[in-house]
């Protein structure tokens, strides 16, 4: 995400925060996959999902003080609300399916 952005040090903290957020979604998702448990799966996914909206939180800000344009925004935005919907549609999932075990 950060490849769109260059930065002065006055902008760093808010790239530095969307970049951490970021970044973490995938570790996080990465981590699920060798879960412990049902529970342990959803509750590192629930923590992605979080990151996930904490990174589109920071990308809105970077658009609205114009460090990012729209057409950049419109861009990793877009990558992020796909990542929102997938990762509470694998949560539904998992949730229903182990109820209906």
């Amino acid at each position: 995400m950060t490849k769109y952005i260059q930065c002065s040090p006055k902008e760093y903290g808010m790239i530095n925060q969307m970049f951490r957020s970021g970044t973490a979604i995938g570790a996080l998702v990465s981590e699920a996959a060798y879960a412990q448990s049902t529970a342990d799966f959803i509750n590192k996914l629930s923590i992605a999902l979080k990151e996930c909206n904490e990174t589109l939180y920071w990308l809105n800000i970077l658009k609205d003080t114009e460090y990012i344009n729209e057409k950049e925004f419109i861009s990793m935005s877009t990558d992020c609300e796909e990542l929102l919907a997938l990762l509470i549609s694998s949560i539904k999932t998992t949730k229903n399916n182990n109820e209906n075990k």
